[in-house]
C-alpha cells in the first residue's frame, strides 16, 4: 500500500512534503523535548532555591527593609508589626542607595528593621527547606506548601498597597490596571505561586515513593 503524501505550503512558496520520515522525526523532537520535564522541575527547584536565599539575605539591608514598608504598613494584617501607622511613612522613604540620617532613624523606630530581618530568616529558611528535596523530601514539602502562603499574601498587597498602582499624576494611565514599579515586582509573585505549586507536588510524590519503598 502506497502511503499518502501530504503537501504544505509555506510563505516562501515553497511545498515541504510531510511523509512518514517527516512525521518520524517530528515525533522523536517531541519525544526529547518532553524528556525535558524532569529537568525543568529541578531546575525550577533550584531557581526557587537561588530567588530565595538572595531575597532572604537582601532582607537584612536597609535599602531593602525601607522599601517594604508600604506593602506591610497598609495590610490590615500586617500593619501591627510596626510602631507607626500608615500614611506616616511616606514622609521618611528613601530612595536605593540613599541615606537620610532622619529616616533611618525613623525607621528603627518604626521596627522597620526588625521585622525585615525576622522576614529574612523566614525566606531564607523557605530557601533552605526546598533544597532539601533529593535528600528529605518531606521538608521540601513543608517549604513548598509555606512559600505558596507566602506568594498568596504578597499578592495579597495588590490589593491593600497603594503604591502598586500608578498615580494619579496628570497622565491619563493610572489606577487599575497600571502597575507600578512596586506592583510589578508584586505581580511576579504569581509565578513564585505556581512554581511552588508544581515543587510541593514534585516532593510529595518523591515522599510517597519513600513510603512505598519502606513499607514494601
Amino acid at each position: 500500500m502506497k502511503t499518502q503524501m501530504r503537501t504544505h505550503k509555506v510563505e516562501t512558496g515553497t511545498e515541504i512534503i510531510a511523509g512518514p520520515n517527516a512525521a518520524h522525526a517530528e515525533q522523536r523532537m517531541l519525544v526529547k523535548l518532553a524528556s525535558l520535564d524532569r529537568f525543568g522541575v529541578a531546575f525550577l527547584r533550584l531557581a526557587l532555591v537561588i530567588v530565595l536565599l538572595w531575597i532572604g539575605g537582601l532582607k537584612f539591608a536597609s535599602y531593602e527593609a525601607d522599601s517594604i514598608v508600604p506593602l506591610i504598613a497598609n495590610h490590615p494584617a500586617l500593619k501591627i508589626l510596626y510602631h507607626f501607622r500608615a500614611p506616616e511613612y511616606q514622609s521618611y522613604m528613601n530612595r536605593e542607595g540613599e541615606f537620610i540620617p532622619e529616616h533611618r532613624n525613623w525607621q528603627v523606630q518604626n521596627g522597620t528593621y526588625r521585622v525585615s530581618y525576622r522576614l529574612g530568616i523566614v525566606i531564607i529558611s523557605l530557601g533552605l527547606l526546598i533544597a532539601l528535596h533529593p535528600t528529605f523530601p518531606i521538608a521540601a514539602v513543608l517549604g513548598s506548601s509555606s512559600l505558596i502562603l507566602m506568594a498568596l499574601t504578597t499578592l495579597s498587597f495588590l490589593v491593600t498597597t497603594p503604591e502598586a498602582w500608578v498615580p494619579a499624576l496628570g497622565d491619563a494611565a493610572h489606577g487599575f490596571p497600571f502597575l507600578s514599579g512596586v506592583g510589578r515586582l508584586i505581580i511576579k509573585d504569581v509565578i513564585m505561586l505556581g512554581a511552588a505549586m508544581v515543587t510541593l507536588a514534585d516532593s510529595a510524590k518523591a515522599s510517597l515513593r519513600r513510603l512505598a519503598n519502606v513499607h514494601s
